[in-house]
């Protein structure tokens, strides 16, 4: 499995911008995808997740991003409206799949106040 995600870049405090996640894998329509982020000094935390359940978002992003995805295209999509300068940091789409954790390269993600 390989994940490559894009769509980073500088947007102002209120803007939108779309991440989206490349993935191989002929099994992706059954893989649990996940979007984390890392801002300067911090942990790495768990943004939205999408899985054969439903969909998940950390308090902090809800009703403001909105996770998808495309299965024939093996794609994941993470929608970030009214962004904020607390959003600023490197994302990452990440999936664990067969007993292994995959991580994408990160896009990197500037919000300007």
């Amino acid at each position: 499995v390989q994940l490559q995600a894009s769509g980073g870049g500088l947007v102002q405090a209120g803007g939108s911008l779309r991440l989206s996640c490349s993935a191989t894998g002929s099994s992706f329509r059954f893989f649990p995808m996940r979007w984390y982020r890392q801002a300067p000094g911090k942990e790495r935390e768990l943004v939205a997740a999408i899985t054969t359940e439903g969909k998940e978002y950390v308090d902090s992003v809800k009703g403001r991003f909105t996770i998808s995805r495309d299965n024939a295209e093996k794609k994941v999509y993470l929608q970030m409206d009214n962004v904020k300068p607390e959003d600023t940091g490197t994302y990452y789409c990440s999936t664990h799949w067969s007993r292994r954790t995959y991580w994408g390269q990160g896009t990197q993600v500037t919000v300007s106040s």
